[in-house]
């Protein structure tokens, strides 16, 4: 019989590299990426001090993730993408801050929560303007449903927080009802249209707002 293939939650984007992305992974590549393998990470080699771990899906052309992890030197941070401009302008501009406690997996999030990242680590979770898919057909492959969020949760230590940021209502609404549907997070969430000040505001998300969108940020936490 032969194997369904796996509901991916993104589109690989083709993008030119440009000079100065394409010579921060060359130089500095070997700093910040880490190869997928299907075992896990032993994070306390990855980084110089022992700190909460913070996991993000999906960074973008990645200033959000560097400004957040330049202000926070005492959260260590593995995020994930598969855009390579993006993840040549995130190393550019750690580089250039000699930050060093960030590390990048250029691979499906799903694919290293469940093989690289071990159980009840996470202090948090970030998940930043994810691809809403619009179109009903294509509502199958929003990264935020009960399955992923099983195993989000089972790698969050007790007390971690799950943040998720979209400008798309109708996804933001049933973000709320898949997360009211475990017993193991609670919202924490207040109003839901304030952007907490430890989330710098994306270029994604101006150009959302240019556009009339409102900002849902949707915070839960584990236990």
């Amino acid at each position: 019989m032969e194997q369904k293939k796996p509901i991916r939650t993104y589109v690989k984007r083709q993008g030119r590299l440009t000079k100065a992305q394409k010579n921060a992974i060359e130089v500095h590549g070997p700093e910040f990426l880490i190869e997928f393998k299907e075992e896990l990470l032993q994070e306390e080699q990855l980084f110089l001090t022992e700190q909460p771990l913070c996991f993000e899906i999906g960074f973008g052309m990645g200033d959000a993730t560097h400004k957040i992890a330049l202000d926070n030197s005492d959260i260590n941070y593995i995020v994930t993408d598969v855009h390579q401009p993006g993840i040549g302008n995130l190393i550019k501009l750690s580089s250039a801050d000699n930050l060093t406690n960030i590390k990048i997996i250029p691979h499906d999030a799903l694919d290293v929560l469940q093989f690289m990242i071990k159980d009840k680590i996470l202090s948090k979770v970030n998940i930043f303007f994810p691809d809403p898919w619009h179109k009903k057909r294509h509502n199958k492959r929003r990264l935020v449903n009960v399955d992923n969020l099983n195993l989000i949760i089972k790698k969050l230590q007790d007390g971690g927080v799950l943040h998720v940021a979209t400008d798309w209502e109708p996804y933001a609404l049933e973000i709320i009802e898949v997360l009211k549907t475990s017993d193991n997070l609670t919202l924490t969430t207040n109003n839901f249209h304030q952007r907490p000040d430890f989330r710098p505001e994306t270029k994604y998300e101006s150009r959302g707002m240019r556009l009339g969108h409102a900002v849902w940020d949707i915070l839960a936490t584990k236990g």
